[in-house]
């Protein structure tokens, strides 16, 4: 079978599999930016670098539309857009927070896991990119801070106290 045909094959039993579509992708998408742009740690991450927000979220959900289920429609390099951003676990635990939230209040049970297990491999994977980039490797689970550990503690705890 050609590969075209066998993608559309592939596409079109995912989808079946967990109800997610084009609709549900751009939901989701949109529903989690707008909780992003609104979020006091990560709002001013993505409004420093964002110019055109109606581009970067059609872009966001080709991406997710790849990832997903599979697509292709996404052309790109994430981790060479993400290795020089100022961040670090901190921001990754917050993006994957609203994620899962925005997942689980507009997806089905099965789509939100399918997409919820894909945005932790991600955002693992990109923490790990930056880690690298920075020039630090951290070890089998340790996470990556961009400030050394006691420093973060110390802002942690000045910050809840």
């Amino acid at each position: 079978m050609p590969i075209p045909e066998r993608r559309n094959e592939l596409i079109a039993d995912m989808m079946a599999r967990t109800g997610i579509n084009a609709a549900m992708i751009e939901r989701l998408v949109h529903s989690f930016y707008k909780k992003v742009r609104e979020d006091a740690l990560l709002g001013p991450v993505f409004d420093a670098r964002v110019k055109n927000w109606d581009a970067h979220l059609a872009r966001m959900c080709l991406f997710w539309s790849s990832v997903a289920l599979g697509s292709a429609t996404y052309e790109g390099s994430p981790m060479q857009v993400h290795a020089p951003l100022p961040v670090d676990a901190h921001h990754f635990d917050r993006w994957l927070e609203l994620f899962e939230e925005t997942a689980n209040e507009v997806c089905p049970p099965v789509a939100a896991k399918h997409f919820v297990l894909r945005a932790r491999r991600i955002a693992q994977s990109l923490e790990l990119g930056i880690a690298v980039h920075n020039g630090q490797i951290p070890r089998k689970g340790e996470r990556y801070y961009r400030q050394p550990r006691d420093a973060t503690a110390a802002l942690e705890a000045s910050t809840t106290g």
